[in-house]
């Protein structure tokens, strides 16, 4: 196919592309605006036409800026939104924190102050446990009582104190 033929095939080609835009934007393959909802006839005068329509509608329905009170029609300015989130947000913080001393402020620190165990409340829990109790009866094991009385110094609890004493007076 020669140089000339492409180019003619080429101008063909655009000629009949920029129809079907044309045809697509206009709704006539005329250049006419029908298919556009203005009744303007042209380009510029159709832009004017839909820029007063959105300016018509921005300035009766759109919601209008009112930082004094809040309602469905208006909405705060930008610096009032940053204001007021950041107000919630300091009072959100300060109500979880609730006084903290700055050095368990933050879940990381109350995680390092309970020693990062994943189980806090049932190591607690186990730990009373196992503690001497002075206050109510408790069941211990031999090992347990041995060790208990060890750590009061009141010596082995499979002594028998009745016979110790009798053989003391004995004596």
């Amino acid at each position: 196919m020669s140089l000339a033929t492409q180019v003619t095939n080429l101008a063909t080609r655009i000629s009949t592309e920029f129809r079907a835009f044309r045809t697509f934007i206009t709704g006539t393959s005329t250049g006419a605006f029908s298919g556009l909802t203005t009744t303007a006839q042209n380009i510029k005068d159709a832009i004017n036409e839909l820029k007063s329509d959105v300016d018509a509608a921005a300035s009766s329905g759109g919601a209008s800026i009112n930082d004094t009170t809040t309602s469905t029609s208006s909405v705060w300015s930008s610096s009032k939104t940053n204001t007021e989130i950041g107000s919630q947000v300091t009072a959100a913080v300060n109500g979880v924190v609730d006084g903290a001393p700055g050095a368990i402020d933050t879940l990381n620190e109350l995680a390092a102050a309970i020693g990062d165990d994943a189980n806090f409340a049932g190591t607690v829990t186990t730990a009373l446990a196992n503690r001497l109790r002075f206050d109510a009866a408790q069941t211990l094991t031999a090992p347990q009582q041995l060790q208990g009385c060890n750590n009061l110094g009141v010596g082995d609890p499979t002594t028998d104190f009745v016979t110790a004493f009798e053989t003391a007076l004995a004596a």
